[in-house]
């Protein structure tokens, strides 16, 4: 039955963080619906190994939007 309700149930999706030194070099990878608590940590969009101990390539970083909130948008108008 738990196997049923398993292969069933909706799944969140997975997003990948890496974990980045003062100095911009990548310390470690972490998969996790929620992004994990501390500082450091950053979203990616692809994790490579090879990427350990070397500064974090631009391009690998997703950008963070804005999120505006329902009582900013009330506020304005």
């Amino acid at each position: 039955m738990y196997l049923l309700r398993f292969l069933l149930a909706p799944r969140r999706p997975s997003r990948l963080f890496a974990l980045v030194d003062a100095g911009g070099r990548c310390r470690a990878f972490r998969q996790s619906a929620q992004a994990p608590v501390g500082a450091g940590w950053i979203e990616v969009n692809e994790q490579r190994l090879c990427w350990l101990q070397q500064p974090l390539p631009a391009s690998a970083r997703i950008s963070q939007v804005g999120k505006t909130t329902r009582t900013s948008k009330a506020l304005a108008a």
